[in-house]
């Protein structure tokens, strides 16, 4: 058990971290959780498949889990711009570097996204293809303040249908 817990899960005698890790663990267990996890995954491979479509390179070729790495080289952008674009348009991600990446991390040639906010909200595949709409038109419309600006006004629309858990309007 000490091996397992040092150095495995935790780098040091983090003991303000064990409840946390105990009850994480405790839900993880359960069927809902595992059923959540699932519905992540499918809604990370319904994204992938939509970007596909869109023309976006994905570094893996799609997903298995609940991220998914965009590879923007091809589409004559990077990802910090990209990244503060989309958050323009209301959408959030990470900028992020890729493989063999020839580009600094402060500016990487990727972005990352992930599935788990938008599960969490009760979002499916439809939701997914629409992110994956907007994330193009983003990228075709990078400096375009008003469109941007129009996106998020969608992007806020569609957000009022799917509120965040455990908060009420």
């Amino acid at each position: 058990i000490n091996k397992a817990v040092f150095p495995g899960l935790q780098g040091g005698p983090h003991n303000h971290t064990t409840a946390g890790i105990a009850v994480a663990l405790k839900e993880a267990n359960t069927e809902e959780f595992k059923n959540y996890a699932r519905k992540i995954v499918e809604n990370s491979k319904s994204l992938a498949e939509s970007l596909l479509a869109k023309g976006f390179d994905l570094v893996s070729g799609g997903t298995d889990n609940h991220l998914i790495l965009v590879d923007l080289t091809k589409r004559g952008i990077t990802g910090k711009p990209y990244a503060q674009a989309l958050d323009k348009a209301g959408i959030e991600c990470n900028y992020n570097t890729i493989p063999f990446d020839s580009r600094p991390p402060a500016d990487p040639s990727g972005i990352r996204i992930g599935t788990p906010c938008m599960t969490s909200r009760n979002m499916g595949k439809p939701e997914m293809e629409k992110l994956a709409d907007w994330m193009d038109q983003v990228a075709n419309n990078i400096e375009n303040e008003s469109r941007l600006a129009a996106i998020a006004g969608e992007v806020k629309e569609l957000m009022k249908s799917f509120p965040a858990p455990g908060i009420s309007a």
